[in-house]
């Protein structure tokens, strides 16, 4: 039985939600792998919007086992209210339905505090974070500092880890000019939320073996986009965890032999929020989005599920899309909102760039070269037709479905899921996922 990777070919904000919602009707089991709740999916079934942001999307859907692995940071405050929220809204969570891995790390109120703290003090030099203590959390992981799930059964022996813990972020705050976290309070905190957690926790990774044996169709959802993915991204202008498929394995506890199909998520054009380079940009002489910048952008509702910041808009952007497919092992290619790009007299991709006078095929790895690189377009002509949505190719007009080929020539994938709207049946499907 195939299991399906998604997971964003861009920055994120690929339009994942819809296509996650469509595969995860189908799924018996929905895995979260990385990343905290700083990245959030929308879903639209039978009129009702739900926004999930630390919660798989399995939850959503009736006899679906949604699993939040050891790669995701968990912020339990806020897994406490997602479910409130969730349930208010009619969806029954239990921990049949809810598992939590025991050792994935937590996100505490100190790291929260953390990272909005250093972002402010960045300056100019500001990462974009969504002040979350995600960063920090995963910090304190790799530090080997962390408080983990599985610690919550058992506050009474935590004083030594907590120890280590304040050891390093009380001198954080010291030199940031912030009084110190007092032990107690922070074991007082973890104390009162601590029930609450308690029911979720599970050993995943054996409950995915005994799935995966049994022949459950396992989605792994990725959050976010693999050009935020801390190893292979605009480095120092990323996530702070793995976003590409590989993470699925690690995240999980399950091998790499469990992922069958790697589906990549990709805009018709470019987005991204918060800094960072963006070659494609489209942006006036004043520095600002210029004309077609503002129309995608308000076409295209280019605000952050989460956090509602404004998205930056560009062109499609071939050399990053292509480069993702090979570091994320992308089987083929979801491609979203093709009707944005609707009446344009004319749209662009970028081809290549150039590089200090030379034509290059990759985003350099430098922080430096990446600033400093400038698109090579080929330009298109539009189409006056509407494409919004189409479920078929014969609905698609001409020269939409060249762009397409043209795409898929460019970045060596196949598009395998055209989206036409973000209405879940405005899909045109070239390959089932699941499909062994």
């Amino acid at each position: 039985m195939a299991n399906v990777v998604v997971v964003g070919a861009q920055w994120g904000d690929e339009g994942k939600g819809k296509i996650v919602d469509w595969l995860s009707e189908r799924a018996d089991i929905v895995v979260r792998f990385q990343g905290g709740h700083n990245a959030g999916h929308t879903l639209v079934i039978d009129g009702k919007i739900y926004k999930l942001a630390l919660l798989p999307s399995g939850v959503v859907r009736p006899g679906k086992l949604s699993v939040i692995g050891n790669g995701v940071v968990v912020d339990p405050w806020h897994l406490v209210a997602e479910i409130e929220g969730i349930r208010k809204l009619g969806i029954d969570i239990s921990p049949d339905q809810l598992k939590v891995a025991e050792n994935a790390t937590l996100i505490l109120p100190l790291h929260r505090e953390l990272d909005q703290l250093r972002e402010e003090a960045a300056a100019a030099q500001k990462i974009g974070t969504t002040g979350r203590g995600i960063g920090p959390a995963y910090e304190d992981k790799v530090g080997r500092r962390a408080i983990r799930v599985q610690d919550l059964r058992n506050l009474h022996n935590l004083g030594p880890k907590i120890d280590r813990l304040l050891v390093h972020h009380n001198a954080l705050r010291r030199g940031l000019g912030k009084p110190e976290i007092e032990k107690e309070a922070l074991i007082r905190e973890l104390s009162e939320i601590s029930p609450k957690i308690l029911p979720y926790i599970d050993t995943v990774w054996e409950t995915l073996d005994r799935a995966r044996k049994a022949g459950k169709r396992i989605l792994f959802e990725g959050a976010q986009g693999a050009l935020l993915d801390v190893d292979h991204g605009t480095y120092p202008y990323v996530t702070s965890s793995n976003t590409i498929a590989g993470q699925a394995a690690a995240g999980s506890g399950l091998g790499p032999s469990a992922l069958s199909y790697v589906l990549g998520l990709a805009k018709a054009y470019t987005t991204r929020v918060g800094s960072g380079p963006f070659p494609t940009e489209l942006l006036g002489p004043d520095g600002e989005p210029d004309e077609i910048g503002r129309l995608l952008g308000e076409r295209g509702k280019e605000f952050g599920v989460n956090t509602g910041r404004r998205r930056r808009c560009g062109w499609f952007d071939a050399v990053l899309v292509r480069q993702i497919v090979r570091v994320a092992g992308i089987n083929g290619i979801a491609l979203t909102k093709l009707d944005i790009l609707d009446a344009l007299p004319e749209i662009k991709v970028c081809v290549a760039y150039e590089l200090d006078g030379k034509r290059i095929d990759r985003l350099p790895a430098g922080m430096n070269e990446q600033a400093r690189v400038k698109p090579i377009y080929e330009t298109f002509e539009g189409w006056t037709e509407s494409t919004q949505g189409a479920r078929s190719w014969a609905n698609l007009p001409a020269q939409a479905v060249k762009y397409v080929r043209h795409i898929e020539e460019l970045i060596g994938c196949p598009v395998t899921l055209l989206s036409t709207s973000p209405e879940r049946d405005d899909t045109i499907l070239m390959k089932d996922p699941f499909q062994d």
